[in-house]
Parts: structure tokens; sequence; C-alpha cells
């Protein structure tokens, strides 16, 4: 499949984008006409640098209000197309796109409609120019595709056919199945945009929140299915009008956009089957993706081990042994295990770096990474070490794929420590929190959904001292690797190296909270302090017995029950940026105690600021 992407879609000069693109592994690039308006090199200077870096120029785009409106302003709109022609043949761009008119001085007239577009069409046939004509989700008469089809056929025309866009036919709710009834020649061009699900006008919606595919709630591989279905083999791009994008890194975006388009290539022949085959449009796939049967471990990094091992400690958990070649140790307990790596770790008084997960075959899982561009950990192992291969989230989270088994092969490196405990206590980890830098979190719910084969669950926001904090849940069906990813407020990254200054977390499972709370109190262990109110307002929610509410405030146990069960947790203090949670399910609870979160903030806000004084 021909890929492409809008130069809008990202952030830097012409050039910029040009060399990103590129470097990403994009066929070609759609100019904005905007981004060729400031840039200092001229449309030959452009052709020639898309050459040297093997990038076609696709479309050449927007051209805006032209058809119903009065012969004056017409021909005034002739004569600017015809210099945009002029200017298309010196950058050796054959296509352009045609918006459907949002003038509210419009006349809604589809005869005038086809009459003017064909006498463009006729200008453009001149310099060699095809138009692509797009129905703008908002326009003023047409806007649907299936309208624009219509004015189309009705043009009649070699030189016009359709542009479809994705988030104009599904903003809408519009049904995409009629695509597959377009005759594939008639489809001109071919542009694709996601977006979270939102409740606002279509305008501001695609001019600030359009997201690469997978990273918001369109269904794409059913919308792409109907277009190879329609005999579809032309260019397949992305156009994404979003403010964070247009901000982050340009290299990282152009990544993240060509992952987008590997993955929904991989979606679609899932969707299509065996018949994916059959239709001209080549689909390539990825290696199998392998849902995850359990985190191999969670790694804390820090330049203070004693700190941290103290903490686990406290938790039960056993100090297994330091790696035979690194200053790197293990704890575990259960099936929990924790590794502790004081590695590049100076300045970090503790931070949660990385984790790994449980596959059938840990190679296929690094073969799907790579192909979907994710950057691999570097790693120094010698001969004698089990390989372990790792790649680098967008949240720079450090995460490895590891074969399945109670004890896995890598854990023999690590020296003559103490037995595995087995406490009954602890039965392993439950999830991890991640937090996400303001830029890096659509990224990263397409990198682990893609690349761990996990499902993004609906987003929550949480109110805190600090501000709205964002969190989307990531997870298998059955719950076995849980990944809550938190987009950090405003104000928390150290301006200097670009550090967060949000904690993060990881939590255990318990199966008897009350005596592992207990039993950590009695060993020196202080949890977060949590406020009388809180449990003055559970005693209103529940109507819990008053032995169960005093249990529950002497031990800074925090509470929460639905229909399917109940939900007991407490968090460690903070140490750096990362502390612990231990959590008891019960019954068929499947959340996160989502209405304490904002206790757990403002606590841990009010501790902090205390803390400098």
């Amino acid at each position: 499949m021909r890929t492409s992407i809008a130069t809008v879609c990202i952030s830097g000069t012409l050039e910029q984008k040009m060399h990103a693109c590129a470097k990403a592994g994009f066929d070609g690039i759609e100019i904005f006409e905007q981004d060729l308006t400031v840039s200092a090199m001229s449309p030959e200077e452009v052709r020639a640098l898309a050459d040297r870096l093997g990038l076609t120029l696709d479309l050449f785009q927007p051209f805006r209000d032209l058809e119903g409106v009065d012969e004056d302003s017409f021909v005034a709109s002739l004569a600017r197309a015809e210099a945009k022609f002029k200017f298309m043949n010196r950058l050796g761009i054959d296509t352009m796109l045609l918006c459907s008119n949002v003038g509210t001085a419009s006349i809604n007239d589809d005869e005038l409609f086809m009459s003017q577009i064909r006498r463009l069409a006729e200008l453009a046939a001149r310099y060699g120019v095809k138009i692509a004509y797009e129905a703008l989700a908002w326009g003023k008469y047409v806007n649907t595709y299936q309208h624009s089809w219509a004015i189309v056929q009705g043009v009649d025309h070699p030189n016009v056919g359709i542009c479809l866009d994705s988030f104009h036919i599904l903003s809408r709710g519009d049904d995409p199945a009629e695509i597959a009834q377009i005759p594939a020649e008639k489809i001109f061009f071919v542009q694709l945009a996601d977006a979270p699900v939102l409740s606002m006008d279509i305008l501001s919606w695609s001019r600030h929140y359009r997201v690469f595919p997978g990273e918001g709630g369109f269904a794409l591989d059913q919308f792409m299915g109907y277009l190879v279905k329609s005999g579809y083999d032309g260019i397949v791009s992305l156009e994404i009008f979003n403010d964070v994008f247009r901000q982050s890194d340009v290299e990282r975006t152009a990544v993240d956009g060509m992952r987008s388009l590997i993955w929904l290539q991989d979606q679609t022949i899932e969707l299509l089957g065996a018949g994916a085959t059959e239709f001209p449009l080549e689909l390539s796939a990825l290696p199998a993706a392998q849902t995850p049967s359990g985190f191999d471990y969670a790694e804390i990094r820090t330049e203070d081990p004693e700190a941290v091992a103290g903490m686990l400690a406290q938790l039960g958990f056993t100090f297994r042994g330091q790696h035979r070649r690194k200053p790197v140790t293990l704890w575990s307990a259960g099936d929990a295990r924790i590794i502790i790596n004081t590695q590049r770790s100076r300045g970090i008084t503790a931070q949660v770096s990385g984790f790994g997960i449980q596959v059938a075959d840990a190679q296929l899982g690094t073969s799907r990474a790579t192909a979907l561009k994710a950057p691999s950990v570097p790693r120094h192992h010698t001969i004698d070490e089990h390989p372990l291969h790792g790649f680098i989230a967008p949240d720079a989270t450090e995460v490895f794929f590891g074969t399945w088994a109670s004890e896995p092969a890598w854990a023999a490196e690590f020296g003559a420590g103490a037995a595995p405990a087995d406490t009954g206590l602890v039965s392993g980890l439950d999830h991890i929190n991640l937090a996400q830098p303001w830029q890096a979190f659509d990224e990263s719910v397409l990198f682990y959904t893609s690349t761990l084969h996990l499902e993004a669950r609906p987003g929550t926001e949480v109110p805190s001292p600090m501000g709205l904090v964002r969190s989307q849940v990531l997870r298998t069906d059955d719950g076995a690797v849980r990944l809550a990813l938190n987009i950090v407020p405003h104000g928390l990254e150290d301006t200097r190296d670009g550090a967060l200054r949000y904690p993060e977390h990881i939590a255990i499972h318990t199966d008897d909270i009350f005596t592992l709370a207990r039993r950590a109190v009695a060993a020196g262990m202080e949890f977060l302090a949590v406020p009388r109110n809180y449990y003055e307002d559970l005693a209103a929610r529940f109507g819990l017995d008053e032995e169960t509410l005093s249990a529950l405030q002497e031990l800074n146990l925090l509470y929460d029950r639905d229909e399917h069960g109940e939900f007991l947790h407490f968090y460690t203090e903070t140490v750096g940026t990362m502390f612990l949670e231990v959590v008891q399910r019960k019954g068929g609870y499947d959340g996160y105690g989502a209405p304490n979160a904002p206790v757990r903030l403002a606590a841990q806000f009010e501790r902090n600021r205390w803390s400098k004084y």
C-alpha cells in the first residue's frame, strides 16, 4: 500500500517535515498550501528535495469556495485555480484537493455545482491536473460523501474524482458501506484520521482533535475494509489536525503516523480474513499478535536502592540476589518480581523505569515490535546470559518480552539470595501506572495497544490539586496485564531535563490486605495518610459496619464497591517519583478504585507540600 501524510500533521518547516516523513518510511506527502507559502524553498527546490529523499508529491491542498457561487465570483476562482495549476506543474504534483463550499452566501443548486466543477476540470486538464472533490462534514450543502459522489458522477469528466476522508464521513455517523460500490478509478485520493468520540461541533472537533488511526474511537478497519472492496489501489494518506502533534517532535510524530498505518493494514487484514488478498490494494500483515499472559517483572531505577529495598521487605518481598555482572537486584513475592536497577541512575531518587511481559514466543513479540518501528533498548549481554529484547515506549518506559515460566530463565543470573518467600499474601503484580508527557499520550496508547496487543478502555478524568488528570487503562481481556496511563498536568515537567515530576506506581495484588497491611506496619512501613473526612463519606455511601470502617481507618485503607464485588487498597509513601500500591479484589470487581483517586492525589499533594519545609 502506498502511504502518504499531509504536511499539516506535524511540526517544523517544510524541509524538516519532508526529512522526517522520509525517515519514518512514508512513500509520499501531501503539500498543505500554507507550508509551501511560508517556505524559503522554491517549488523547484521542493521537488528536487523530494526526489533526493525518495518522496512522491501526491496532493496539493486545499482549494476552497469554488462551486455554488455567482458568475463573477466563479470567474475569479478560476483565475485563482489557474495560478495554482501552474504552481503545481512546477512542483510536479498532478492532483488538487477541492473542498465542498462552506460559504453561507453560496447557492444550493446541484446542477450549478456540476457545471462549475466541470469548467474547473476543463481548465485543469490543460495543465494535466486532476481534481479530487471532498465533502467537508460542515459543508454548506455538500457534506456527505454520497452527495459529493453524486456531484462527481454528474460532472462526468475524466479529470474529476472523489476524495474520501474518514473523519468527514465517520464524524457525521455516516455509513461507509457504500464506498465499496464506488468505481475504484473514480476514487482519486483517500485521507485517514481517527478521533476521540466527543460531543461538540464538528468543525472544532476536526481542527483540534483528530489523531492517527488507532488513537481514537473510529472503526477505521471497517472503513478500510470497504475501501479495499471497492478495488482501490492508490495512495492512502494521513490528514491530522491536532494542536499537540503540531507542537511535538517532528520525527517522533512522523514515526507515530507511520506506525498507525502499519497497524491499520494489519487490522484490516484481520477483519477481511482470507479475502484480503483478493483485492488490488496490497496490505502488509504484521507478525502475529500475542496476548500477554502476565507481567514478567517491574523495574525501579534508583541511586538509593536501600530505600526501595526497605519498602519491598516491609511488604514481604524476599531478596533473591544481585545480578552476577550488573548493579541490579531481584526481589520477589508470590508471582511478583521487582528489579531494582542502579545503572544510569545518577540523580534519580526512584522511578518506575520498565517492565517485562510474558508471551508464548518472545522472538515473535520482538519481530512485531520491530515491524511497528519501536526503538530497541541498547542492552549488552554475555554469551552465558539469557537474551532479553526490549523496546522504548513513547513515555521512555523500557518494555521487554519474556517467555512464560513460573520462574523465568533470566532469574538464574542473580546470585544466591534467599529462597522465594511463600507467605501466601502477595500473589502477583496487579497493574502498573505510568505517567505520560502531554505530547506522548496518544502516541503511547497506540504503541501499547499495537505492540503489546492490549485493549484500550474508555478514558476517565480525575480532579486533583495539580489539575485535571486524564487517565486511560490498557489491558488484556482477562486482566493479566493492566497498564494505567495518566497524562501529566502542566507544570509537573522539569524544564531543565524534561523529566516528569508526577508519581507513577506499581500495584501489587494480595488476597488478604488486612493481614499484609498489619505486617507492613509492624515492620515499620508508613502508608499514605487518608483524611478522616474520607471515612465519614465512606460510611454514608456504603453503610459499612463500624468494625470494618474502624479497621479501614486504622490502617489508612481505601474501599470501593460495585455490583460485582469489592476493592480494598492502600498506598505507600512516595520515594522520588514512585510509590507502591497494594490491592485486593473481591468477587468480580474489575476496576481500580476510581472514586478514591482524587483522595490519593490530594493526600500526596499535601504530603509533598509539607515535606518541603
